[in-house]
C-alpha cells in the first residue's frame, strides 16, 4: 500500500477548508483516510495562521515513506517540523486568537423620546406660539396707535396752516394788476 499525504476538502459551498490526511493513493480525494495530520483554512485572514500540523505524526509518516502532494509539500516546507515560517506562524496564530478591540460607540445621535416627553415638547411649542401671537397683536396695536397719532399730527398741521393763511391779508390789495403793469411797459 502506497501512502500519500494530501488534502481532503471539507466545508460547504463557497466556504471550504481542507484536512491534511495520510491516505492510500487508491482512495478518492474525499474518501477514507488513514489518519488526519492537520488542517488548512484559506479563509483565515492571517496567511501564516492558515495551516496547522500535528508535528509528531507528520514526522512519523514522512519517516515511513509517505509522499506529500505538491501543495502539501509546500506547506511542510514552510510549517513542518523544520519549517521556514514557524516563528511567523506562532505570531499570526496569536493575532488571530487575540480578542478584537472594538471602539466605544460614543454618544447616541438619536434618542427615542417617550410619549410624555413628546407631549411636554408639544405644549412648550404651543405656549411659544401663543406668546408670539400676543406679541404680534401688541406690535399691531402699537402700529395702529402710531398711525392714528401720525394722522392726528398731520390734521393739526393742516389746521395750523389754514389758520395762518386766514390771518394774513390778501396779496391782491397791495399789488397792481398784472395787466396794468404790462400795458405801462408796452
Amino acid at each position: 500500500m502506497s501512502v500519500r499525504i494530501r488534502m481532503k476538502q471539507m466545508g460547504r459551498k463557497h466556504r471550504h477548508f481542507f484536512r491534511i490526511c495520510a491516505t492510500d493513493t487508491k482512495n478518492p480525494r474525499d474518501g477514507r483516510v488513514i489518519e488526519e495530520l492537520g488542517t488548512y483554512d484559506p479563509y483565515v485572514p492571517q496567511t501564516d495562521a492558515r495551516v496547522s500540523f500535528n508535528q509528531d505524526r507528520l514526522s512519523y509518516w514522512l519517516s515511513v515513506g509517505a509522499l506529500p502532494s505538491e501543495q502539501v509539500a509546500i506547506f511542510i516546507e514552510k510549517y513542518g517540523p523544520k519549517g521556514t515560517h514557524l516563528d511567523a506562524q506562532k505570531s499570526a496564530i496569536e493575532k488571530v486568537r487575540a480578542p478584537r478591540l472594538i471602539p466605544e460607540a460614543g454618544e447616541a445621535k438619536f434618542i427615542r423620546k417617550t410619549k410624555a416627553e413628546l407631549a411636554a415638547e408639544a405644549a412648550a411649542v404651543a405656549a411659544a406660539a401663543t406668546a408670539a401671537a400676543e406679541a404680534a397683536s401688541a406690535v399691531e396695536a402699537s402700529a395702529t396707535a402710531a398711525t392714528e397719532a401720525a394722522s392726528a399730527v398731520e390734521a393739526a398741521a393742516t389746521a395750523a396752516s389754514e389758520a395762518t393763511a386766514a390771518e394774513t391779508p390778501p396779496a391782491a390789495d397791495n399789488e397792481a394788476p398784472a395787466e396794468a403793469t404790462a400795458e405801462a411797459a408796452g
